[in-house]
């Protein structure tokens, strides 16, 4: 009896030893894919603050709290089952719908430089989003889901290429844990991003002098960061949509638009010092450009189209 107590207990002890083991597994493997899918995390956080660019401070917040449960439902209840079944069963589809979704982008980067080009809704835009309405909140989160949806899934197959080893629920728990780690990293630098000037102001009525300094610099320069991160963002969803392309196509056989890049790439590596971050511009610039080229192609399409039926109607 007591023998047989023992033995139960050598069992417990195992099973918990491998459980605890799996668990650390997974953490290790959450981890190196999260790394590897990093450069996309700076484009979704970049991305972010633009549509929170002109609503007022107490809207802020809760638009970013909708995004985040969007972004998060995106991977959780879309990207990861069918990035799963994908790579169980067709996963040769995954290149070519990552890369529908990268022309995605490369049209809404383009749009937005064709808008701010053209000085299309200018008198629109010059209106606060917060004054605009709840349908312009409603359509501005829209949007950000929707752009996030393209980033989130690139994120996600990243994370898959590096568990492809994995078995089958080890793969579901890794991509999980990867899901709602990267959303909390993300939109919680984006909060306290767009937050910043409210402890600008706060510390500005501190009786320090020295908090009242960062306070009046954080107040005088926030609003000028949050319009360059709008920018940075709409050339991210270029460079991170080019280089979808880039690396898809090289994915399905044609080969000289990336091996051009690479080339270009160690061409300036071996400057001593600034290699890496040099090769890095090439890349992220290359991409861009194609990001900016097929944009533009798609745009010109879906501004030229309408007008071809509107033309076809009136005669």
């Amino acid at each position: 009896m007591a023998g047989g107590l023992v033995a139960l207990l050598d069992d417990i002890a195992a099973l918990a030893k491998l459980a605890a083991a799996s668990v650390d597994d997974v953490g290790a493997a959450a981890g190196r894919a999260s790394a590897k899918a990093a450069g996309v995390v700076v484009d979704d956080t970049a991305v972010t603050p633009r549509y929170v660019h002109g609503f007022t401070p107490d809207r802020e917040l809760p638009i970013i709290k909708k995004i985040a449960i969007g972004s998060l439902r995106n991977k959780l209840l879309i990207i990861l089952p069918v990035a799963l079944l994908l790579s169980q069963f067709l996963p040769w589809l995954l290149t070519p719908l990552l890369m529908v979704g990268g022309t995605y982008l490369c049209y809404e980067g383009a749009e937005k430089i064709w808008e701010k080009a053209s000085g299309h809704h200018e008198a629109h835009e010059d209106e606060p989003a917060g004054a605009q309405g709840e349908e312009q909140e409603k359509t501005m989160v829209s949007g950000a889901i929707r752009t996030d949806f393209i980033l989130s899934a690139e994120i996600m197959v990243i994370a898959l290429n590096e568990v492809t080893n994995e078995p089958f629920v080890s793969r579901a728990v890794i991509l999980a844990v990867v899901a709602v780690l990267i959303t909390v990293l993300v939109y919680g630098v984006v909060g306290l991003i767009v937050k910043m000037d409210d402890i600008g102001l706060h510390l500005a009525e501190r009786d320090s002098g020295a908090a009242q300094a960062v306070g009046r610099f954080l107040v005088r320069g926030m609003p000028k960061l949050l319009a360059l991160l709008s920018t940075v963002g709409i050339v991210a969803m270029l460079w991170v949509g080019g280089h979808i392309l880039l690396v898809g196509v090289d994915d399905l056989g044609w080969h000289g638009p990336y091996s051009l890049v690479h080339h270009l790439e160690e061409a300036v590596h071996g400057v001593a010092g600034v290699g890496g971050l040099l090769g890095w511009l090439v890349n992220t610039l290359a991409s861009a450009l194609i990001g900016l080229v097929v944009g533009a192609v798609v745009v010109t399409v879906m501004h030229f189209l309408p007008r071809r039926k509107k033309t076809a109607a009136t005669h």
